[in-house]
């Protein structure tokens, strides 16, 4: 017995195609939003929301949930930021070149320092007053080998008002007359500073008058040497100096006074030592012996001191050259040159009351004061004209000594004349 149904089972014999089965439809429960289903940790269906109809890209940012929406627009209207790069390293700095930085600052101050140093001397060379005129001068001593000057200080009043005419105790006289004089010989041997007293005993030469041109011929004629000042100035000064010392004045340096006195407060006063007090009513002095620092008014005390000292004009010439030795050396010193606030000062209080021949540079006023300087460095020689007597009150040269002590300095020989 056949348990098959019809047609199954019985081979091929009387077999018929089998026809179409139609299979029962199940039909699934929507899933919102075309979530798809997953499965968490658990193994529990979870849905997944493959974010195709609203726009959201796989795998982008929270923050950037609904790009695409619309027509590609952000959902405020606005179109969407383009992604920026993806992130990398920091980019390469390359350190800083240290040497290449010094060069420049060094260049940098150098060439600061050539325009400061060119406008000083620029500044400092349009102040000096370059009023005497040496070509003035006749009959003229053959040149030395040695740089001279002649350095005078006189009783000028220029610029100075009342009061301080009397706290300097000037007075005031009309005109002026030379107050110092001496010749100062820049010498490769060693510089020379000889004092010449304003008693010396002198012959006035011919010369050749500094306004008139008039020659006025010589007559013998014998006076103290500040009266070759008061007669004709500077000119017929340096021609009577020449004449009786047959030595040539190569340059001209005068100050009055108020500009000495503003110099020596400009760079806060000169240290002297002393080495006996005195006092004198005249010039207003009044020291102490001892080491002290004068001021203006007491350095123009100092020099000018005549009548309180033993031998009257000859000590009051060697305070003379040792104060100016002193000045010069403590104001031709680095703490003063590199200093503005002690350079510009000195200069400007200096170089205003300085009057110079028309020959003579910026330059040749420095070397006038580092010769001084020297002078007290213990390379060069300080000394009075020699003397060997009177005539009238006035003092006489020693005419050989001179003529010798004359010779050494032409030669750049070093000194052994003695006063």
């Amino acid at each position: 017995m056949n348990e098959w149904p019809d047609g199954y089972g019985r081979g091929s014999q009387g077999s018929e195609p089998e026809g179409a089965r139609v299979m029962r439809h199940v039909q699934r429960p929507p899933v919102p939003h075309q979530q798809s289903q997953g499965y968490d940790d658990h193994g529990s269906p979870t849905p997944y929301d493959s974010g195709y109809n609203t726009g959201q890209v796989y795998g982008t940012p929270s923050n950037q949930q609904g790009y695409g929406q619309g027509q590609g627009h952000d959902g405020y209207g606005n179109p969407p930021a383009p992604p920026g790069p993806p992130p990398g390293p920091p980019p390469y700095r390359q350190p800083p070149n240290w040497r290449r930085r010094i060069k420049i600052g060094a260049l940098v101050l150098v060439v600061t320092f050539v325009a400061v140093t060119i406008g000083t001397y620029f500044w400092a060379d349009s102040k000096v007053r370059r009023e005497v005129d040496l070509s003035k001068v006749i009959e003229r001593p053959k040149e030395g080998d040695c740089t001279t000057y002649l350095i005078v200080g006189s009783d000028s009043r220029e610029g100075m008002s009342a009061e301080e005419k009397k706290r300097l105790r000037t007075g005031s006289a009309d005109g002026k007359r030379t107050d110092s004089m001496m010749i100062l010989a820049d010498c490769s041997s060693g510089p020379v500073m000889v004092s010449l007293p304003r008693d010396s005993d002198v012959e006035i030469p011919s010369y050749k008058g500094s306004d008139s041109g008039k020659l006025f011929p010589a007559q013998g004629r014998r006076t103290k040497l500040n009266a070759a000042y008061s007669e004709d100035g500077p000119e017929l000064l340096v021609r009577t100096v020449e004449h009786n010392t047959g030595l040539r004045i190569d340059h001209y340096a005068e100050i009055g006074f108020a500009g000495f006195a503003s110099i020596v407060d400009a760079i806060g006063g000169v240290e002297m030592d002393i080495p006996e007090a005195f006092k004198d009513k005249k010039s207003g002095a009044d020291f102490e012996a001892g080491k002290q620092t004068l001021d203006g008014e007491q350095a123009l005390a100092f020099v000018r001191t005549r009548y309180a000292l033993k031998n009257s004009d000859l000590d009051r010439t060697k305070n003379q050259q040792k104060f100016l030795a002193a000045l010069a050396s403590q104001t031709a010193t680095p703490g003063t040159i590199l200093n503005p606030f002690k350079l510009y000062p000195t200069m400007g209080a200096g170089l205003d009351t300085v009057i110079v021949d028309k020959d003579m540079s910026l330059w040749d006023l420095g070397q006038m004061f580092f010769a001084m300087k020297g002078v007290t460095g213990g390379d060069g020689t300080s000394m009075n004209m020699p003397i060997s007597g009177t005539r009238g009150g006035n003092l006489v040269w020693d005419r050989a000594k001179v003529k010798d002590l004359v010779e050494q300095i032409q030669k750049d020989q070093k000194v052994t004349v003695t006063e």
